[in-house]
């Protein structure tokens, strides 16, 4: 099966890269150059010319912050450019999974998200990801929506990172407490995603790591986990704060937990708990010297 897989490079894409080639998929990962989602127009070109059986979307805007400011290029990447990729898998007949968000809902609730639930953006980011999903849907029908939160991996900027670096440095830390979610490896998304792949499914699914904690309790996780797996942490508290002492120009939900218990049921999925996937990642991490 030839697949395609955008934002290859990415914290997501680069796992799903990996698992695929693994797997002896013909993987194709283009450059940014040579699919630029800032120009919507020229991505059905690119999928007409090499005609994968399955595309995988992992390329976004994920600037949540900066994207209050530039509302234009979060729309063009998030909704404007999904949409025409749609549209061009249609034309040849292939598949299409689409990566969404948590930030599609707006954490009001007090149990978790099902893809059932209306969804209703705080921010420009989370507007942009739903308005994406809308038209990936209209131009493709049988397309996957797989919505994840909370992400971190090996490869590019997240919060376990942030934290890393800030705690080897002896740095202090203050972590937001009123925010709940689940932290949801990059490899283990990558692992549910090669399984769709193999399905033959359609529709929304949720998938993150079982279980739930604060932007906080993550961070105090982190750096016991890392101590124990031999990293140099020299921060070992981490003061609890509200939201409202780290304002951000972009509302987050504070709670944005997403039931997944359509994913296990379709795929018979056992999901780790978040902390054993974290545990998992930094012993990955620490044996990676620049991976930091």
């Amino acid at each position: 099966m030839k697949v395609l897989v955008t934002g290859g490079s990415g914290q997501l894409g680069s796992e799903v890269v990996q698992r695929l080639q693994r797997a002896d998929y013909q993987v194709i990962a283009p450059h940014r150059n040579d699919m630029d989602f800032m120009q919507p127009d020229t991505l059905g070109q690119f999928i007409a010319h090499t005609r994968p059986d399955y595309v995988i979307n992992c390329a976004a805007y994920t600037q949540v912050d900066k994207a209050e400011d530039e509302p234009e290029a979060a729309f063009t990447v998030n909704r404007d450019a999904p949409g025409r990729l749609a549209a061009a898998v249609a034309d040849t007949g292939g598949r299409l999974l689409h990566v969404s968000t948590d930030f599609v809902f707006d954490g009001k609730q007090e149990r978790p998200y099902r893809e059932s639930d209306p969804a209703h953006p705080l921010s420009i980011y989370g507007r942009s990801k739903l308005e994406g999903e809308e038209t990936v849907m209209r131009a493709l029908p049988g397309a996957v929506i797989l919505r994840t939160a909370w992400l971190y991996g090996i490869n590019g900027h997240n919060f376990v990172k942030t934290m890393l670096r800030v705690a080897q440095a002896g740095k202090p830390l203050r972590v937001v407490d009123d925010q709940t979610g689940s932290p949801t490896w990059a490899a283990d998304v990558a692992a549910v995603i090669h399984r769709l792949v193999d399905s033959d499914t359609g529709g929304v699914y949720h998938y993150t790591s079982a279980g739930s904690t604060s932007w906080h309790g993550f961070a105090c996780a982190i750096l016991e986990e890392a101590a124990e797996t031999g990293f140099d942490i020299r921060t070992r508290d981490v003061e609890p704060i509200p939201t409202t002492a780290y304002p951000a120009p972009a509302v987050r939900p504070a709670y944005s937990v997403l039931d997944t218990g359509k994913i296990e049921s379709l795929l018979s999925l056992s999901i780790p708990a978040w902390r054993d996937s974290l545990k998992k990642m930094l012993e990955e991490l620490h044996t990676c010297a620049d991976c930091l």
